[in-house]
């Protein structure tokens, strides 16, 4: 046997035992299907502690296409990877999970496994579900098959290769499931573990709020440092503190559950329905979360604590200058310093924004692209798209001019750029 021949030979076995391996770590057998539970066999209780489980899960918000019925999936959601679609957890027997058993669930909420042994995309925050207690789990169930069927399929996925197959999600899972329940920490109290629970478990905070290494998993030692979801920046949620006015726990409690707080802003983008759900729990829920939170503050240097409003600023730019008349024209009736909004309606100036003190002019563009939609009585939260006005140029000036207006922390450099991503970001959703 020639050299090549047997290097041939060796890399075959390998190609070989490593399909096996993946085929023995993927395998999960099927767990047999029931006839959809009626409704009234969950006693009011059950049902009534389920919708506060799926509400701090947020549950409603991934699993509810745009225009679609609550629930029955098909919401695209955007990765590095692709897109995967949200599947049907109505308990509709062909296309939901009408035929799931409890322990069927339970071993998806747990382990990212459906009924029929497939492995489910970490999409689904598996990772943080499995630190739900047995009786949040059982509760959830209870309260979800007791929704209306919709008979609703999902769109294909729609996953680069390899990732469109699902034995790679085996090696994820040795990578970053650390499967069940979390002991609580004796030494804080009662009111912290609630709090630590809900953000690391069943509120999945860093799902969003994490930056994501290259094969899709949260960055080790690196969490709730901030990271990308839906276009919009998700800030760090260690870094509280170093906002213009750090925050305080009055002030976090009352943005969860209205989206808005005095001396920092409103909520935008993917934030806005979590708010919405928060507002159905109840305060003492989203008073652990505030709890912990704001334990887990990072110092941060001395120069991001600087008071908005404090220091002279520089000459603007020609760019930031051009921004000021776009400023004065579209946007000064509700944020300008004598707007009715700020005087009457006590909304924050814009040097307390988040967006604006941000690292990155990324939420900044965003909000000015899209706005935050008219949605009834959260129509205090209502601004005005201005992609479809304003060009790409025009967003950026814009962009400048609030940041050298309204922050001390420096000005954005490659405004444009950002500006023409988001928007080409924007447009392919």
């Amino acid at each position: 046997m020639t050299r090549k021949s047997r290097l041939l030979a060796v890399g075959g076995a390998l190609i070989v035992a490593a399909a096996i391996v993946a085929a023995l770590l993927m395998w999960r057998p099927a767990i047999a299907p029931i006839s959809p539970p009626a409704a009234s066999s969950f006693d009011t209780q059950t049902k009534l502690a389920g919708a506060r489980v799926v509400a701090l899960g947020d549950c409603i918000v991934c699993h509810t296409a745009k225009g679609g019925q609550p629930f029955a999936g098909g919401l695209p959601l955007a990765t590095p990877f692709g897109t995967i679609y949200a599947t049907n957890i109505t308990p509709d027997v062909e296309t939901g999970i009408g035929s799931w058993s409890l322990e069927a669930f339970t071993r998806a909420v747990r382990y990212g496994v459906s009924r029929d042994g497939h492995l489910l995309y970490p999409a689904f925050p598996y990772i943080h579900f499995t630190r739900m207690s047995d009786g949040d789990i059982a509760a959830a169930y209870a309260y979800l098959m007791s929704r209306e069927p919709v008979n609703a399929v999902a769109p294909p996925n729609d996953l680069i290769f390899p990732l469109n197959f699902r034995p790679p999600l085996a090696f994820w899972n040795i990578l970053f499931l650390r499967s069940g329940e979390r002991a609580a920490d004796t030494t804080q109290d009662a009111e912290w573990n609630r709090g630590k629970l809900l953000v690391d478990g069943l509120g999945h905070c860093a799902s969003c709020h994490s930056p994501l290494n290259a094969i899709g998993g949260e960055k080790t030692g690196h969490a709730l440092d901030g990271g990308i979801v839906d276009g919009w920046e998700a800030p760090p949620l260690n870094a509280l503190g170093a906002a213009p006015k750090p925050w305080t726990k009055e002030q976090l409690v009352m943005y969860l559950r209205s989206g808005r707080a005095s001396e920092h802003g409103a909520a935008a983008g993917p934030m806005l329905p979590v708010t919405r759900d928060l507002a159905t729990v109840p305060e003492e829920d989203v008073q652990a979360i505030a709890t912990y939170l704001l334990s887990i503050q990072k110092p941060q240097p001395a120069t991001l604590n600087a008071a908005a409003g404090s220091a002279d600023h520089a000459d603007p730019s020609p760019a930031a200058q051009r921004g000021a008349v776009l400023f004065a024209a579209s946007c000064a009736q509700c944020h300008g310093p004598a707007a009715p909004m700020q005087s009457i309606g006590e909304r924050p100036t814009l040097a307390f924004s988040t967006a604006v003190n941000a690292s990155t002019p990324r939420n900044a563009a965003q909000m000015i692209l899209s706005g935050n939609g008219w949605h009834g009585e959260d129509r205090m939260n209502y601004m005005p798209a201005f992609s479809e006005i304003y060009s790409d140029q025009e967003i950026a000036d814009l962009v400048y001019y609030i940041r050298a207006t309204y922050s001390q922390r420096g000005e954005w450099k490659d405004v444009e750029e950002m500006v023409a991503k988001v928007r080409k970001e924007n447009n392919a959703r």
